[in-house]
């Protein structure tokens, strides 16, 4: 494994399975790619191709149905992502790899500033400190004052965008996954974003995303891994019944 590479993913494919109907539906088949330090690698292809089952899988959201996900840890010691022990994956997602999702989740009733400072106390910073912390960079996302002692379920769309950005760059991880992470956000804060992105880089945190904006591939990606469609197997029996049909 390169030892500029903090992920290496070979040969990934997911697969979902339904059981009722028989059918086998592939998200993403034989995807392979290198993740740098100090750099942001962009996945893009067509909807429906598997890009965000790919950054599930890296997650362990999802397990994969074929392939490696190997990650190089911070002491140095390679774990393959999609093999390994739940209390090992628990421990890397809190101490070394963030995932910034589509939607914010977070307790019912816990203010909008804990919220943020929560990774930070999982790896056992001090409330207070953590909390400084928190409300620094949800100043810096713009997030009005008065809503960091509120809980966020009340939120605005973009509101509810802000505070999870906020949570996953606020430890700075080693790894970061970005799924969309500007989609609902206006022009104004996704700048701010950016530069968020553009530091995080320059501090050595390693990156892999997707956009919805093509001009911000352009702008941040170091990198691009084009994702094709797979063919769906549902699809393939449809069209040899169709065949059968005609003939």
């Amino acid at each position: 494994m390169n030892t500029n590479a903090v992920l290496r993913v070979q040969n990934f494919s997911k697969q979902f399975i339904l059981q009722e109907q028989g059918v086998s539906i592939p998200s993403a088949h034989q995807v392979s790619f290198d993740v740098l330090e100090r750099s942001l690698t962009a996945l893009v292809g067509p909807t429906g191709a598997g890009k965000s089952s790919v950054l599930k899988g890296i997650f362990r959201t999802y397990l994969s149905t074929e392939g490696e996900i190997l990650y190089r840890t911070q002491a140095g010691d390679v774990v393959d992502l999609a093999t390994a022990d739940e209390h090992r994956v628990i421990q890397l997602r809190r101490d070394e790899i963030g995932f910034v999702t589509q939607f914010l989740h977070f307790l019912p009733r816990q203010s909008t500033q804990d919220v943020v400072a929560q990774p930070l106390i999982k790896r056992g910073m001090n409330i207070d400190e953590a909390r400084d912390k928190a409300r620094s960079l949800l100043a810096r996302m713009n997030l009005p004052e008065r809503l960091w002692t509120l809980s966020p379920a009340t939120f605005s769309g973009g509101e509810k965008q802000r505070v999870n950005l906020a949570r996953g760059l606020v430890a700075k991880p080693r790894l970061l996954l970005l799924d969309e992470p500007t989609a609902s956000l206006d022009p104004n804060t996704t700048e701010l974003v950016v530069s968020l992105i553009e530091e995080l880089k320059n501090e050595g945190v390693a990156m892999l995303a997707i956009f919805h904006q093509p001009e911000l591939v352009e702008r941040l990606a170091d990198k691009s891994v084009t994702i094709q469609a797979p063919v769906s197997r549902q699809s393939k029996y449809n069209r040899e019944l169709n065949l059968e049909k005609i003939a």
